[in-house]
């Protein structure tokens, strides 16, 4: 090996040895994480963070959207695998039908059987007006006759009773009408709701994005509420960060950020804060030491620039982790190692036609 080889190798393992030292006595003398990596940060060379901002560490998240049955049935049909690209709205997966396909039918044949009812019921009701119309005549003449003493007082009585005989009978039959009409309603309903069923039957995405789960198979039986698959909306990228109250209660929703990722660390890609929990929790086991996860930090959710994430949705991937930086006062500029760089990805290959 070279002498300059050696220096150059030696010395920078004594540049590791001091910054892991110091960092170390920081650290023990009663310094959390974050002033361990500032310390790092400034014996390696690298630019510290200036007073105005905050930073805290994380993994990139997407909302994540079940596909589920509403109805319990067998899958019929799987359209989706892992990894695939789909739109909202587009058709996933199917459940079998036959069974509702044999409720639809026997329900129509129930509806056209009760509107026969119904025109015969209407019938019945023309048959009785027709027999009202007559008493009433009747009753008049007899009436006339009556007081001419042609007939009896009983004869008139008769006719009497005749008229108001006729009236109850309209009204069962009228009566019989409404009932017909509401057994309609009722069976055009249940039509309805069986024709949701089937519809409910083919499975559509809520939301664009990328499957990440195929959790059943074609010949599954499911349950209500079964789930077929987990669909990641690319739309909503954000990463997750934990910071002190006396941050925390300086970041403004929709305040300026920045993301780092470990993977690479030449750029960096502009967010914005989109949500600030609105009270304090204990800072989760995976992104502190025990003696940071004993303070009580609020929740941030640093969110990627949508814009930038339609033009870039096929690389994109999450649980990459890395480091969010949040903009705490608005008048003091970003620092030159934190200006947005972003890669340049090869555009997405066309999609081939249909015809």
């Amino acid at each position: 090996m070279k002498p300059t080889r050696r220096w150059a190798l030696a010395a920078a393992f004594l540049v590791t040895v001091v910054a892991v030292a110091a960092a170390g006595w920081v650290f023990l003398s009663g310094g959390d994480l974050r002033s361990v990596a500032a310390t790092l940060r400034g014996l390696l060379g690298e630019a510290p963070l200036p007073e105005g901002f905050a930073m805290g560490n994380g993994r990139l998240e997407a909302t994540e959207v079940d596909v589920a049955t509403k109805l319990a049935g067998r899958l019929v049909e799987v359209r989706a695998k892992e990894g695939d690209r789909v739109e909202s709205g587009q058709v996933v997966a199917v459940l079998d039908t036959d069974s509702l396909k044999a409720q639809l039918r026997e329900a129509q044949a129930e509806r056209r059987r009760a509107e026969q009812e119904r025109e015969h019921a209407k019938a019945v009701v023309e048959e009785h007006e027709s027999q009202l119309e007559f008493a009433r005549r009747e009753r008049t003449r007899l009436e006339r006759l009556s007081k001419d003493h042609f007939v009896s007082e009983e004869q008139f009585d008769q006719a009497k009773t005749r008229v108001r005989t006729a009236e109850a009978s309209l009204r069962a039959a009228q009566l019989e009408v409404v009932t017909i009409e509401a057994k309609i309603e009722a069976t055009q309903a249940s039509i309805e709701r069986i024709e949701v069923d089937i519809a409910d039957s083919t499975l559509k995405a809520p939301a664009g994005g990328r499957v990440l789960y195929r959790l059943a198979e074609p010949g599954e039986v499911l349950g209500v509420g079964g789930k077929v698959l987990t669909v990641l909306d690319l739309t909503d990228v954000y990463m997750v960060v934990f910071l002190p109250a006396p941050a925390a209660g300086r970041v403004r929703l929709g305040a300026p950020g920045r993301i780092v990722f470990d993977a690479a660390p030449d750029f960096v890609f502009p967010a914005e804060v989109s949500f600030v929990s609105p009270r304090a929790q204990f800072t989760p086991k995976q992104v502190e030491t025990q003696t940071v996860r004993e303070a009580l930090d609020f929740r941030i959710k640093v969110r990627v620039d949508p814009a930038l994430l339609a033009r870039n949705e096929p690389v994109v991937k999450t649980g990459i982790p890395g480091v969010a930086y949040v903009q705490l006062r608005p008048d003091v500029p970003w620092p030159e190692h934190l200006t947005p760089r972003l890669p340049k990805w090869p555009s997405a290959p066309a999609t081939p036609s249909s015809d």
